[in-house]
């Protein structure tokens, strides 16, 4: 008689896992326990769950980052931005901007700027990853709605084909075709890619800093950047020169221009050398 009675409580027990709490259960209590662990989540700085099948995630910056990242902005910040990011005469206001812009112009060391009169440049920059994002956390936290977030981007199942398509649609024109860069209108010019980083090419895509026009989800999906951002850190990056030396991936001019030096000069030196002889 002991053996069927546990069957009994084994099935009856079964039962009540598979179709949940009993119908006098809180109906947001499944949700308070989501609740939690996207808590738990938040906690620590890692890529947010929103879509398992997008190739870009947003970071999750922890509410613990906000406090040290005040004291960076007012730092080094709030001098041109204003204590609050609303922004002075000497520089905009960066409220709803999301964190990706912050983290782009801070992390490619754009920012601080020295000079507001000067169209700012990569250099090393003056914060570690973990700074930069706290100072992004910051400036977050004094809107309720952002712009893009930092993004995370997956280029495993990325399509080289098409992201040489896109770049050489959306991108090239100011970029040039291998992403050295080239001047631009008044003064300004497109930067070099060759040193940016998957999140540094995603971020430009989405938040279009300086005179770049900015690619929002109704422009290129998610996909169609993961795409760009596999061809520029890849072929871009570490081109394939088969022809020979690589002349710094800086296009036809260059080689144009050594092909006058070496070849016309040499042609001129061994003219002169028969002409002596003669």
């Amino acid at each position: 008689m002991v053996l069927p009675a546990l069957v009994v409580v084994a099935v009856g027990m079964s039962a009540f896992l598979t179709s949940g709490p009993a119908s006098g259960a809180s109906p947001t209590s499944g949700s308070a326990s989501t609740g939690l662990i996207a808590h738990k989540v938040a906690k620590s700085s890692k890529p947010t769950k929103s879509s398992k099948s997008s190739p870009i995630h947003t970071l999750a910056l922890p509410s613990s980052y906000i406090a040290p990242g005040r004291q960076l902005f007012e730092e080094n910040c709030s001098a041109c931005h204003g204590p609050a990011a609303l922004g002075t005469s000497r520089a905009p206001n960066l409220t709803g901007l999301g964190a990706a812009t912050v983290d782009f112009w801070v992390g490619t060391g754009r920012m601080p700027l020295a000079d507001a009169s000067l169209q700012a440049v990569p250099k090393p920059s003056h914060f570690t990853t973990k700074q930069v994002e706290e100072i992004a956390a910051f400036v977050t936290s004094l809107s309720p709605v952002n712009g893009p977030g930092i993004p995370v981007v997956n280029t495993k199942t990325a399509n080289l084909t098409e992201g040489n398509s896109l770049f050489v649609l959306n991108c090239a024109a100011c970029h040039t075709i291998t992403g050295s860069g080239d001047a631009l209108a008044d003064g300004y010019f497109a930067t070099s890619l060759h040193a940016a980083t998957p999140t540094q090419v995603a971020e430009a895509i989405r938040t279009g800093p300086g005179n770049m026009p900015r690619f929002g989800p109704g422009e290129l999906s998610n996909k169609e950047v993961a795409d760009i951002v596999a061809y520029v850190t890849g072929p871009i990056k570490h081109p394939d020169n088969r022809g020979g030396i690589g002349l710094g991936g800086v296009g036809p001019v260059a080689e144009g221009f050594v092909a006058l030096l070496v070849g016309v000069g040499g042609l001129m030196l061994v003219a002169f050398w028969l002409g002596d002889r003669a």
